[in-house]
């Protein structure tokens, strides 16, 4: 027992001795490793720019790294490495050089402080050159770790090109992925801030490379902001944070469309400030995609201000573009916001618009408004005015209200579509008291006397100018070929009239379209145009009460109506009251003879007046269409006649 004591305690100081052993022998034995593996690694770089051996001591374990053409050449210093006595291990990541398909060199940002390499180096350039490129590009503080391999077929700028990725990694979280694939360069990762996004995005490649940014993860923010601001000169000016690159380039597109509102119907495109950051950070309920576009249409209802996303509310300030548009931007707010976005406040103020821009654009099958009205009511009856002249073209109103509207705004309005409507395609531009029509007139004579019908058309005060050229001269066709054109154009069209009606209908247009033609192209004859009348028997249509027609009419029957109660209070009583029945004339009383009805309005003329008036327009001289004397017979196949005379 004693001696088992005895030796239980003694056996601390034998652990004692063994470890103060371990600690002196296991630098003694690396210091050994080191130095043996360094000679031999010194020798396989004789006559060479540098050791194609590369070797790491990790304990009493190496590990040989590098390539070399001459397998024998391996093989003699992987023997060498074995021999050295302290050795426990060699790990042999040694290869021969070969050609590679495509070249493939990676650079790996594994920690803040560390960038390590991998794939392979052109064999032209040796590891230890490599890193002498490499390390002044590497983060602050940070080393390399070379593990690429030397191959052949390495493109021509790839020190260039490595030290450029090294460079770029500086601004990317660590885990990101830096590489040469042939000549195309790519980054894969997160960037750290905005602003290194925005350089590795716009940083250009060395010359002979091509860079795929595509993999470039934003950075995360974490207050996501958005804002538009639209200032006094029309610019808009964007900033805060979109989710991509691609939010980014439809905002700025988007934002540049607002410039139309400027001048309505121009099309013109406003200046973009863009100084938006791709970012993360945006709450996932919100559609990144809708925040930008939502911000932007509420922008279009102001004049000037700005449309802010801040904290996950949406605000507005600034001036209205108009009266509309104030409660449009309320009811927007209240009801229009996407899915995540809570409404803020809404600060805007109403101004009259000055100038006062409005536009009527007459194209082939339309006429568009744009620009500003008064009121509801002066959208009204101009709309009912285009009716009537306009009756085969669709009527777009893109109008808004506001008020700033000059004097007589709504005679000058109606006053100009009667010039509008002579030509082809124009447009008339209204800024407050003056007009200018432009366009295309199918005829010389028309366009000629644009600028004087204009004029005459407005109120005092109002200046009018016109701009109208007129289409290719009018071919002449001798008297054979304009008989033969003529009886074309008008056999099987029958232009009948609306019963008690001398309004032109739609369908006479493209027939008398192809008449005015052939009279103005027909030097030698003229167009005679004969009326109809309607058939026997039939009830003339009431004419449609327009609403201003209508409201005077209900005004003078009120003022009849309190006239009567006035005179029903002065009158004695019992004597007749104004509106009580006449009594029947006694028999010894002459009879009082009917009063003889008006005569009724030459119908047939009238009509012949109407078409006579539309080939004037239409640009036929006075002297080649004459409204003919008589009275079209009407059937089932004819209603207005028209004949071509010598």
């Amino acid at each position: 027992m004693r001696h088992r004591l005895g030796w239980l305690a003694g056996l601390p100081v034998l652990v004692l001795l063994w470890a103060g052993a371990t600690i002196v022998a296991v630098p003694v034995i690396d210091d050994t490793l080191r130095a043996e593996s360094t000679a031999i690694v010194r020798e396989t770089g004789r006559d060479e720019p540098e050791p194609w051996l590369r070797v790491e001591v990790q304990g009493r374990d190496l590990l040989a790294l590098g390539e070399t053409t001459d397998a024998a050449l391996r093989q003699s210093a992987l023997t060498r490495l074995r021999a050295i006595r302290a050795l426990r291990r060699l790990d042999d990541c040694t290869g021969l050089i070969e050609t590679v398909s495509p070249f493939i060199w990676t650079a790996t940002r594994t920690a803040p402080d560390q960038i390590e390499t991998g794939g392979h180096r052109p064999v032209e350039i040796g590891a230890a050159a490599l890193a002498s490129r490499l390390t002044p590009a590497l983060p602050p503080n940070a080393t390399l770790r070379d593990r690429a391999r030397a191959a052949r077929g390495g493109p021509e700028g790839y020190a260039e090109a490595a030290s450029y990725l090294v460079g770029a990694l500086r601004g990317f979280a660590p885990g990101a992925v830096a590489a040469i694939n042939g000549t195309t360069l790519s980054i894969q990762g997160e960037a750290t801030d905005p602003a290194a996004y925005e350089a590795a995005l716009s940083a250009g490649p060395p010359q002979g490379f091509a860079l795929d940014t595509s993999g470039i993860v934003p950075p995360r923010v974490d207050d996501f902001r958005f804002s538009v601001e639209r200032r006094p000169d029309g610019t808009i000016a964007l900033g805060g944070n979109v989710a991509s690159e691609a939010a980014r380039a439809e905002a700025v597109g988007m934002a540049a469309s607002l410039g139309a509102d400027d001048k309505p119907g121009t099309g013109t495109r406003a200046t973009v400030v863009d100084t938006l950051l791709p970012a993360r950070g945006l709450d996932p309920a919100i559609d990144p995609a809708e925040l930008p576009k939502t911000a932007i249409r509420l922008t279009g209802l102001i004049r000037e201000g700005s449309v802010r996303f801040e904290r996950g509310r949406l605000s507005m300030s600034g001036v209205a573009r108009d009266e509309e548009a104030a409660s449009e931007a309320e009811t927007a707010m209240r009801d229009g916001l996407p899915v995540g976005i809570a409404a803020g406040s809404v600060d805007l103020q109403i101004r009259p618009v000055s100038p006062y821009p409005f536009r009527i654009r007459r194209e082939p099958g339309r006429v568009t408004l744009s620009g500003y009205l008064p009121d509801r009511a002066a959208r009204e009856r101009l709309n009912a005015a285009l009716r009537l002249r306009f009756l085969r073209e669709t009527i777009i109103d893109r109008s808004r209200i506001s008020s700033g509207a000059p004097a007589q705004f709504g005679t000058a309005l109606t006053g100009s579509l009667g010039p509008l409507s002579t030509l082809a395609s124009g447009e008339l531009d209204f800024a407050d008291a003056s007009i200018r029509l432009s366009g295309e007139s199918l005829y010389p004579q028309s366009a000629r006397r644009a600028s004087d019908d204009l004029r005459r058309a407005l109120p005092p005060g109002w200046q009018g100018t016109a701009t109208v050229s007129s289409r290719d001269a009018e071919p002449a066709y001798d008297a054979a070929t304009c008989a033969r054109l003529f009886s074309e154009r008008v056999t099987g069209h029958t232009l009948r009239f609306a019963p008690g009606s001398s309004e032109l209908k739609p369908d006479f247009y493209p027939v008398l379209d192809a008449v005015a033609e052939i009279a103005k192209a027909c030097r030698t004859e003229h167009v005679e145009v004969l009326g109809h009348l309607d058939p026997a028997g039939t009830p003339p249509p009431k004419p449609p009460v327009l609403p201003e027609a209508a409201a005077e009419k209900n005004k003078s029957d009120k003022v009849k109506a309190d006239k009567v109660k006035a005179m029903d209070k002065a009158q004695p009583k019992g004597a007749a009251k104004p509106g009580d029945k006449a009594k029947p004339a006694s028999s010894s009383e002459p009879a009082q003879a009917a009063k003889d009805p008006e005569p009724a309005p030459d119908l047939a003329a009238a009509r012949a007046a109407a078409v006579v008036d539309y080939l004037l327009k239409a640009g036929v001289s006075p002297d080649r269409a004459l409204a003919a004397q008589g009275i079209a017979p009407l059937s089932d196949r004819q209603g207005i006649g028209l004949a071509l005379r010598s």
